[in-house]
Formats: C-alpha cells, structure tokens, sequence
C-alpha cells in the first residue's frame, strides 16, 4: 500500500501548475507610453536582424528598412501572430500524446457468501488503449501541416505592417515636399502682391489684378497650411504602424530620399514568379490543404478499430485469478465511418478550392498592378520632360531679367510657376510610388533589394 501511495505522489510531483497572470489594463496603457525608438531592447532586436551593432545609438535618422524592423519589434498584429503559432505548435505536442491507460477498481460484496474466502470480490485493472492504422501520425501530420500554415501567416502579417510603414513614410514625404514648394510659392505670390499692390498706388494697375493676385497668394497659403497639417497626420500614422506613441517620434530625423525615385517594373513572368513563390498567404493556404489531406487520411485510418489490452488482478471470495484478455474492440459493422470520411473529403475539396481561388486573385491582381505601375512609370517620364521645359522657361526669364529685357514682377511670377510645376512633377512621382507599393504587395517582395533580415518570421512567440 505504502509504495502504491508513493508512485501516486510521484506521478502527481510531475503534473503542470496554474500559474496566474491577470491583464491591468493601466499597465498595459504605460507600456504603450514607455515605448521609443531610444530603447535599447529595441537596438538588440536591430543588432539581432541586422547582424552588426547599430551605432551610434539612438540612430541619429531613421529609414524604411529601420523602421520597418522597429515596427516588426512592437506591432501587436505581429504579437497576436505570433501567439497564434505558438498555439498551433502545442497543437502538434497534443496531436503526438499517447492514449492513456484506464485504471478500474470494481469492488462487489458477495451474499450469500460462497467462500471459503471473504465476501468480496475486487481487484484492479487496466484499460490500455493502443491506436492503429497510424492514427497518431495522421494527428501529427495535420497539426503540423496547421503550424506552418500559421508561422507564414507571421510572415504575412509582417509584410503588411511593412507596408503599412511604407505608405507612412510616403505621406510624410509627400506633405514635406509639398510644403517646401509651396513655401516657396506663397513667398513668391507674397512678393508679387506687394509689387501689384504698389504698382496699383502709382495707377500702373487695377483694383481686380490686386484682388486676383491677394486671391491666388491666399490659397497657396491654405494649401501650405494643408500640407503641414498633413505631415502631421502622416506622422500620427507612421507612429500607428510602427506600435509606438506620437510623443515617440518627437525629434525623430528621417532619410526619405528613396521616395524621390520609382524603381524600374520587373517582366511580368518574373513578378508572376515572385508572387506564387513569395506570397505568405498563399503558401499558408497550401499547407491548409496538406492539413486537409492528413484530417481525411486520419478518417479513414479509424475504419480500422484500437485496440484495448485489459490485464488485470481480481480477488474473488478466496479465488485469485489474473486476467490477460481485451478489454474490449470497435467492430466496424454498420457506419465504417463512412460519414466523417465524406466530410473530410468535402472540406479538402473546399481547401483546395479556396486556394486557387487565391492563386487567381493573385494573379489577376498583379497584372492589373503591373500595368497601373508602368503608365505610372510613362506618366513620370512625360512630367519630368514637361518639368524640363519649364526649367528652361525660368532660366529664360532669369535671363531676361538680368539683361534688363524683363521686370521683377515677372520674374517672380514666373518662380511661382515653377514651383506649380514642381508640384505637379511631385504628384506624378507619388502617383508611381504608390503604384509601385501596390505592385509589391501582389508580390508580397520588394522592388529594391533590401537588407533586412525577415526571420523574426520565424522567431518564437514573445
């Protein structure tokens, strides 16, 4: 008895505790505060994916491929992904669990007592469950298959917080930009109304040319108040997509010179390629259905009956017998499981079903995104030829004017031209790059190689 009590104990010293831990809300909200991009916790995670020290630290400007990974560090959609796959892996280890065996302590008391021993009859027994027709593999094969579908959805949610970054980084470039040439705009219609307006005190001009020129400087200034006003906001939303306070990127330099520029389109069998090799979504969905498969290999697999051993003791009013036969086995006679295997079948047709549905999507997708791209890249062309002339024109009247063949007033008109050029050149340029990102989340890969490091795609869950 005294050792039965002592496997018990030992058995029970290896069971799993609870450990609490409750969510205060409060603490969650000053972590959100405490977060910066000065935190060294963040440097080692730079250090990690980059594989080389980041000196000097805080890094005095920031680019997308540095943010990029901030945002990986603190992203919450990235945090749930991750959980999601840690979930997925404890799938496999419960998948892989062996049946365990049933212990049974009947106990009867015999009346009339037919002797010559006490009148009980008792005595354990075990139930010992053993599967066949490899079920188990087929569990593990499914969960696994599972696991992976869910480690890529890691990789699929981190290109969308990439992308996310980079639209950030896009809006902030553009209200920059706009706000340089517009400050120089409404500085140029500023002085063109101060010369109207003392052209007008010695009758050179009329009322209506003052008020169209006060007219025109004032909407530049509007304009200029919108563009500032914008590179807040595009603030704000660089600071959403990296998962850290506004407060966070206060003083923060950025190198945004990479937005000035579109990149070339790829052919298009390349970018097909690139999408059907590097979509996480996609690969994800094939190993949904490598799951379906092992779910339906599993279901027929249980056409074939476990196995139940039941050795056992019993004590029978002074009769000791040892028992050595089955404790019992499934005949397989009226379902066969037929009813589950067709299910299972169903559900691998629907997978496959949805995965060329996304193959499709994709495709369809991408070609429309490699087209828009490349009359963007056309439009930039013919903006930047347009951009040409007009830089001639202005050095024209810069000429004029120093030769005395052309006034102030003109000059300065034409500066303020110039700068509505710019604007428009600015426009055709962001018009490309966002098309350009469109055509990289087709791909899910970028159309500049980069040197980040994604595998904290495949990190363990934090």
């Amino acid at each position: 008895m005294r050792r039965a009590i002592l496997i018990v104990i030992a058995l029970l010293a290896g069971c799993a505790t609870y450990h609490a831990q409750p969510i205060a809300p409060a603490q969650l909200a000053q972590q959100f505060e405490d977060r910066s991009l000065a935190s060294e916790d963040l440097r080692a995670f730079l250090t990690r994916e980059l594989g080389h020290d980041v000196q000097p630290w805080p890094v005095p400007r920031w680019d997308r491929q540095m943010l990029t990974l901030a945002a990986w560090y603190y992203s919450p959609a990235l945090d749930i992904a991750r959980a999601q796959w840690g979930t997925a892996k404890a799938g496999i280890q419960v998948a892989d669990t062996i049946p365990n065996p049933v212990v049974q302590l009947p106990l009867q008391f015999a009346t009339p007592n037919p002797g010559p021993g006490a009148p009980f009859i008792w005595g354990p027994a075990l139930d010992i469950p053993i599967e066949t027709a490899g079920k188990r593999g087929y569990r593990v094969d499914q969960a696994s298959h599972l696991s992976e579908a869910a480690r890529l959805a890691i990789g699929n949610e981190a290109w969308k917080v990439r992308g996310q970054v980079r639209d950030a980084l896009l809006a902030l470039y553009a209200a920059q930009e706009r706000s340089a040439f517009l400050s120089r705009k409404t500085e140029a219609l500023q002085q063109v109304v101060q010369m109207v307006s003392k052209r007008r005190s010695v009758g050179e001009n009329s009322g209506p040319d003052v008020d169209a020129a006060v007219l025109v400087a004032t909407q530049a200034q509007a304009d200029l108040a919108a563009a500032q006003s914008a590179r807040q906001d595009a603030q704000a939303q660089l600071a959403s997509a990296i998962g850290v306070p506004v407060a966070a990127l206060d003083g923060i330099q950025f190198n945004l010179g990479e937005f000035g520029m579109a990149p070339a389109a790829p052919p298009a069998a390349d970018a097909q390629r690139d999408a059907i090799f590097h979509r996480a979504d996609l690969l994800a969905s094939l190993s949904e259905y490598a799951a379906a498969e092992s779910a339906l290999q599993l279901e027929v697999a249980k056409q074939y009956p476990d196995i139940h051993l039941g050795p056992g003791y019993t004590y029978d009013t002074g009769t000791h017998k040892i028992g050595f036969g089955l404790a019992g086995i499934t005949l397989p006679v009226f379902d066969q499981n037929q009813g589950p295997i067709a299910q299972a079948e169903a559900k691998r047709k629907e997978a496959a079903a949805r995965t060329a549905a996304l193959q499709d999507s994709i495709l369809g997708d991408l070609d429309h995104a490699l087209a828009h791209y490349r009359a963007s890249l056309d439009a930039v062309q013919i903006s930047a030829r347009h951009l040409t002339i007009a830089r001639h024109q202005l050095d024209s009247q810069a000429a004029g004017f120093a030769a005395g063949d052309t006034d102030r007033l003109t000059l300065t008109q034409a500066n303020a031209d110039y700068e509505a050029n710019e604007m428009s050149h600015l426009d055709a340029v962001l018009a490309a790059r966002q098309a350009a990102g469109a055509l990289e989340d087709a791909m899910q890969l970028p159309l500049e190689p980069e040197q980040a490091n994604e595998s904290l795609t495949q990190q363990e869950p934090r």
